[in-house]
């Protein structure tokens, strides 16, 4: 069904005041929607990476451009190894980023529990890592996630010496305002291969940049890991001189992915859903796209990794599959449990938006038609 921008506006503009769900034919009309506007958003997607001539695959799951050396081994991990094995630990974070999932609840987080380490779902004391490092598989990587590590750094040195020791690549994600010389040579001495800086979070502050510098002293690799906005992305090529001196290897430009507790910090601007899951600003990938066009073109020192929500939708298959899950399982999903109408209402509204083909609706789909 080739929905028209006309007919889907006066549908959602509908749907959105409707508190109860929907019948199958609404349903109908409300995924053609969200179809076309996936299909639009697409066609500019390919439009501008047909632009890059210098654009590389890893496997047909992301792209890049830049050197192959300096893709993080991370992202090779999670998107051709075991896939991305969290470990968490610090429940609390010193900064409150309007992009981040848990923003509004950051008091709310619970904690994983005094002298534990949550992994694969369970909890960890670290006297248990031989046995579990005896009775499991051994992860081709892990990742420590969950708020900012750097609040109580001190009690991650032992964790990733043992891991170290197992010969698992690790890597870690902060965003770099609690660094200092000598955690992040703890780091590096208790064998950290990687550690990923969220520059947008500090807005590119000059301190920041200066640890991304003294983290490369100490630590193999170390990139950039930052939701793509258009407040980054003019902060970053203000100073992305400074940025490249520090000897960084790799960008990863995540696409900026809503849920419930950040879209409110987005409302009004134009909203698309990437294959029925996650929601993003139409020009989140289009700016990580513009860098990476500028990269190619220039000769940027640095990996420019294109972290979309098609690589998310890629490495949550390959998760599945090298779980032994069954064909086309996922855990790739929708984290509205649905569609949010009032939200893509700016985009419909928006008149430089267009679909790429349209047809007149069928009789029983009409605005007026008794729609059972």
């Amino acid at each position: 069904m080739k929905i028209s921008k006309r007919d889907a506006l006066q549908w959602f503009e509908f749907f959105a005041e409707v508190d109860e769900p929907l019948p199958p034919r609404q349903q109908e009309l409300a995924w053609a929607t969200m179809s076309q506007i996936e299909d639009a958003v697409d066609a500019r997607i390919d439009g501008m990476l047909a632009a890059i001539p210098g654009l590389k695959s890893l496997n047909g799951r992301t792209r890049y451009v830049g050197p192959d050396e300096k893709f993080p081994k991370g992202c090779r991990s999670c998107l051709l190894g075991t896939g991305l094995s969290a470990v968490r630990r610090t429940n609390r974070c010193n900064l409150n980023c309007p992009f981040c999932y848990d923003f509004g609840e950051m008091e709310d987080q619970p904690p994983v529990g005094e002298g534990f380490w949550e992994i694969g779902g369970a909890r960890y004391r670290l006297r248990d890592f031989d046995l579990l490092l005896d009775t499991h598989r051994h992860p081709t990587g892990i990742a420590y996630v969950y708020l900012e590590p750097f609040m109580e750094i001190e009690v991650y040195y032992d964790a990733i010496r043992r891991f170290h020791e197992a010969g698992i690549y690790q890597h870690m994600y902060t965003n770099g305002t609690l660094c200092t010389e000598e955690n992040l040579a703890a780091l590096g001495e208790a064998g950290l291969d990687e550690l990923r800086f969220n520059l947008g979070a500090s807005r590119c502050a000059d301190r920041v940049i200066d640890m991304i510098g003294v983290a490369k002293r100490h630590i193999p690799m170390v990139g950039i890991e930052t939701p793509m906005t258009p407040e980054y992305h003019e902060a970053f090529l203000n100073k992305r001189d400074a940025i490249f001196a520090t000897g960084l290897d790799f960008m990863n430009c995540a696409e900026l992915h809503l849920n419930p507790n950040n879209i409110e910090n987005y409302w009004g601007e134009p909203l698309y859903m990437y294959r029925q899951g996650y929601v993003s600003p139409v020009w989140s990938h289009e700016l990580t796209l513009d860098l990476m066009a500028r990269a190619d073109r220039e000769g940027w020192p640095i990996v420019l990794h294109d972290c979309c929500n098609r690589t998310k939708f890629a490495r949550d298959m390959h998760l599945r599959a090298v779980e032994g899950g069954w064909f086309g399982s996922s855990g790739y999903q929708n984290e509205f449990g649905g569609i949010p109408y009032a939200a893509f209402l700016p985009l419909l509204r928006d008149d430089s938006f267009q679909f790429l083909e349209e047809a007149p609706l069928p009789e029983g789909y009409r605005i007026g038609d008794v729609v059972l």
